[in-house]
């Protein structure tokens, strides 16, 4: 078996996990802050707290992190075939 396959395997593997943290976190913030009366809301920098939460904080958390994965723990693979001269 190819090795990079095993390493395919393994990063595509770390991608759906940080999908499902990713989409954890904004579900967790958006309908657990957001399901409470209108009138309840605290606001940051004028959004709704679970949107800021959500939306902004999430979407910066998660970029960090896929920064610090591709630049640390994912691998640069060649694409072409073993013994390929060209």
């Amino acid at each position: 078996m190819d090795p990079r396959f095993k390493i395919a395997h393994r990063e595509a593997w770390i991608g759906v996990g940080l999908a499902v943290a990713h989409f954890v976190w904004w579900f967790g913030f958006a309908y657990g802050l957001g399901s409470r009366p209108v009138e309840e809301y605290t606001y940051i920098l004028g959004f709704p707290d679970w949107f800021f939460y959500s939306c902004i904080i999430g979407f910066i958390l998660i970029s960090v992190t896929v920064i610090v994965l591709a630049k640390y723990i994912l691998k640069d693979v060649s694409f072409e075939e073993e013994g390929d001269e060209s």
